[in-house]
């Protein structure tokens, strides 16, 4: 894929209900709440946006709708994706869902569709082709798959001379099981951009959270990494100390972090700070030593990020 930029602007946290923004990070946002953070980042040149159906259940798409409208089509680089979870509300129909996409974001074309989940690749992949055909998806994608996956889908899309543009996996200093299996390699050979999304681990590695500062209670997040704050102090603290001398975050650190391993990181944003963090982190080249570090230190805090949603790549 060309002339992407080097980080997408993620809407996870938007939107509410069954995986929407107030059930996994504690958030309560509205169109108002998000309107200016749209515009900043569309100013500063950020206009890749990832969102899915299965955010909110549609609810993160209506709200990027909005503001989608606003800007001529071809300034926005739109990225959602269809569950196969949930094809059963959709008579089994990746275009059925791509449809119901289409009418959330107010668009007739996306430019990058992805399948969710890995289940049943024979019989999902197959159903992206006419959907390439015909200019309503202009590049396929595949997230959460193993390497297994991503290489047969990517076949049953060759036999119609097409091929996968992106994978987008967990991966961050704490997770890194996609460069362990091997799917960073096989990207980087075949010219597959891989997405990283959770660079931040929802906010655990933003430097913001410790064991005297928790993640919102009551959240997913909270859940899942409140628990892991002790273990994670080293790490953050290293990440504040490497970033003093640039006059940057933790935060930020994170992000260059996963520029330096060739990846384009998924940022999630709800302030107009973190639109300010995103284009600061993309500036910012670690040195070899300086990644090194950072790895060490997150391995050794022995922590294990995996999502429920997720299997094992390897």
């Amino acid at each position: 894929m060309k002339n992407l930029p080097s980080i997408a602007l993620g809407t996870w946290s938007w939107g509410s209900g069954f995986a929407g923004g107030d059930q996994v990070f504690g958030n309560n946002l509205t169109v108002a709440d998000l309107s200016s953070v749209f515009d900043e980042a569309m100013k500063q040149g950020l206009n890749l946006w990832d969102t899915a159906a299965a955010y909110g259940m549609g609810s993160s798409e209506t709200i990027l709708g909005e503001f989608v409208k606003k800007y001529q089509r071809e300034q926005v680089l739109l990225s959602t994706k269809f569950t196969p979870q949930l094809a059963n509300q959709y008579n089994n129909s990746s275009e059925a869902m791509l449809q119901s996409s289409f009418e959330r974001l107010g668009v007739d074309y996306i430019d990058i569709y992805w399948i969710h989940n890995p289940t049943d690749v024979e019989r999902w992949t197959p159903q992206l082709i006419p959907l390439l055909k015909s200019g309503k998806v202009k590049n396929v994608g595949v997230s959460n798959h193993n390497l297994d996956e991503i290489k047969t889908a990517n076949s049953i899309l060759a036999k119609e001379g097409f091929t996968i543009a992106a994978v987008q996996n967990h991966y961050s200093l704490l997770y890194r099981s996609s460069e362990d299996a091997g799917i960073l390699d096989y990207c980087k050979t075949n010219g597959i951009a891989f997405f990283a999304y959770m660079v931040l681990e929802q906010g655990a590695l933003s430097g913001k959270y410790n064991v005297q500062n928790p993640l919102p209670e009551g959240s997913g997040r909270a859940n899942t990494y409140n628990q892991f704050l002790p273990q994670l102090e080293e790490l953050t603290n290293a990440m504040k100390e490497i970033g003093k001398s640039r006059n940057a975050s933790a935060a930020q650190i994170a992000i260059a972090w996963a520029i330096a391993k060739h990846t384009l990181p998924i940022i999630g944003v709800t302030k107009i700070t973190q639109v300010q963090d995103a284009i600061a982190g993309s500036k910012i080249v670690l040195t070899d030593e300086e990644i090194k570090v950072l790895e060490n230190l997150a391995k050794k805090t022995g922590v294990n990020t995996k999502g429920a949603w997720e299997k094992p790549m390897m």
